[in-house]
């Protein structure tokens, strides 16, 4: 998801330090990343699409001309990472996983209409992503990193949710999520890029999702929503899992 900081002095900063403007634009690296953050049994795949709308949402991004993309599924549906705008569900409808995973192209474009020629650019995650960097705007695939780490280790972790709240701000509405889950007969949450321990919601804030996310942001969020999950397998490779949190709360 996008962050809740402004991006403006970022985008200064690109302008003015090409080195770091070609790091940046090589998102292909954070893609990886990110897809180390799931589990194994994931299905999920990286993506270079050309874009080639001088106004779109990649164009505005960072990204006027290539994306990379990780594209993965979650609870029946597909989601779409890009390291400038973060995590969201490329899926219209329930239903048509299979058809869109066979051609998430016209997917693309409805996020995108700039979204053109697209293909598949996998490869192997072995060993190396050891030394993958954190990726940033990745709260959701930290969330379920979180989640899947808690099941390795055998933690009681319950209806496990991920819980998407938005802010309202100049620069549009913003988002940021954590995981809910039920341990010891009471409502947790984990945001990974504050901590990787637990809160425990108070009974008379775990009445409703709205009354959650303010809580946990400690202050008012414009809408929140909570999306259940499968809890993932107990024990992956070793290289699995591997990838750093992120210490800011960007996601």
């Amino acid at each position: 998801m996008r962050p809740l900081t402004p991006k403006l002095a970022f985008l200064l900063l690109l302008a003015l330090s090409p080195r770091l403007e070609a790091s940046i634009l090589d998102g292909y690296s954070d893609a990886r990343a990110t897809r180390a953050m799931l589990p194994p049994d994931t299905w999920a795949r990286i993506a270079r699409i050309d874009n080639s709308h001088p106004r779109g949402r990649w164009a505005h991004a960072i990204y006027p001309k290539t994306v990379y993309a990780l594209v993965f599924e979650l609870s029946g549906v597909l989601w779409i990472y890009t390291d400038a705008e973060g995590t969201e569900s490329l899926s219209r409808t329930r239903g048509t996983l299979e058809r869109d995973k066979a051609d998430p192209g016209p997917l693309f474009r409805a996020i995108e209409p700039g979204a053109g020629a697209w293909t598949w650019v996998d490869d192997p995650l072995g060993a190396e992503s050891l030394g993958l960097k954190a990726p940033p705007n990745a709260c959701v695939e930290e969330s379920l990193l979180a989640l899947n780490r808690r099941m390795a280790l055998g933690a009681e972790t319950l209806s496990p949710e991920l819980l998407f709240y938005y802010v309202n701000t100049p620069y549009g509405k913003l988002g940021h999520t954590v995981l809910l889950f039920r341990s010891a007969g009471a409502l947790s949450a984990i945001d990974p890029q504050l901590s990787p321990d637990p809160v425990r919601i108070p009974p008379d804030v775990a009445t409703d999702i709205h009354s959650i996310s303010e809580y946990l942001r400690g202050a008012p969020v414009a809408s929140a929503k909570a999306l259940p999950v499968e809890a993932g397998r107990r024990s992956g490779p070793a290289n699995w899992a591997a990838v750093p949190v992120a210490a800011d709360r960007r996601g």
